[in-house]
């Protein structure tokens, strides 16, 4: 059997004398698609930015049990928060521009690691943005300002971003909700080509496009006050499922 590429075990997020989320434990396969579905306010954004510690920059934020990554928890001591962001990306659901051109885009995480000579940026942009599918629309005008590209071209500019580091699991945080379909196709093409080399989470609110993208899929829901894992499994099971009241509703109402 496959070593997960991430666990989680027993994750509680609390903020302040509020329980966000409640006991999560979660394993997640190399080179799948795990989605995660629910309402929202259950906690979906703050589960997907605990498994990249990008809830540290909220300090309000008390988080107990354990996430590992390849065996090793990434909340232990000593542990580089920016080197782990490296390995696990993360995607947003409105595309985070950068000031600069399109090519200073994408190399601004490999630039602030410091870990690649100079010389070679303009071939990890290049690899990035074909790996993005973006090259061939911005490749004559990579010094161009990158707020000048579509909605949809700037949220594959920021996938690029994120692949230029070579991330072994990429988070996707609603990635197409701000889209238009053709642009959403686009995304969701890509997210079926990088499992190949990747790992993505993705957090949707829409059912359909968990049904088409999801390996294993995960309902996260409002229970006693916080967001718990309600349902995991295969897709089709876990959207057949009525006995859990809190998926019932969510699907009803969806």
């Amino acid at each position: 059997m496959t070593d997960p590429i991430l666990q989680v075990s027993h994750l509680t997020i609390e903020a302040g004398s509020r329980t966000l989320l409640r006991d999560i434990s979660l394993v997640i396969a190399p080179h799948e698609v795990f989605t995660i579905i629910g309402a929202s306010g259950s906690g979906k954004s703050t589960l997907l930015k605990s498994l990249n510690r990008l809830v540290d920059l909220t300090s309000s934020l008390k988080v107990s049990g354990q996430v590992s990554f390849r065996g090793s928890p990434i909340y232990a001591p000593g542990v580089d928060a920016d080197a782990l962001r490296a390995r696990i990306g993360i995607l947003f659901q409105q595309p985070v521009v950068f000031p600069g051109s399109i090519a200073q885009n994408v190399i601004f995480g490999v630039k602030h690691l410091g870990q690649t000579r100079k010389q070679d940026w303009p071939e990890i942009a290049e690899r990035a943005l074909r790996e993005a599918s973006l090259w061939d629309e911005v490749k004559d005008r990579l010094q161009q300002p990158a707020i000048l590209l579509s909605v949809g071209q700037q949220q594959r500019l920021c996938l690029a971003r994120a692949l230029a580091t070579q991330p072994e699991v990429i988070l996707m945080d609603e990635p197409t909700s701000a889209l238009d379909p053709k642009s959403t196709e686009a995304i969701e093409d890509l997210i079926v080509r990088l499992k190949v080399k990747h790992t993505l989470v993705l957090v949707t609110h829409n059912l359909r496009q968990a049904q088409r993208l999801a390996d294993t899929l995960a309902f996260v829901g409002g229970r006693d006050g916080a967001g718990q894992v309600l349902a995991i499994g295969n897709p089709d099971d876990v959207l057949s499922n009525r006995d859990q009241p809190e998926l019932a509703a969510f699907l009803v109402t969806d």
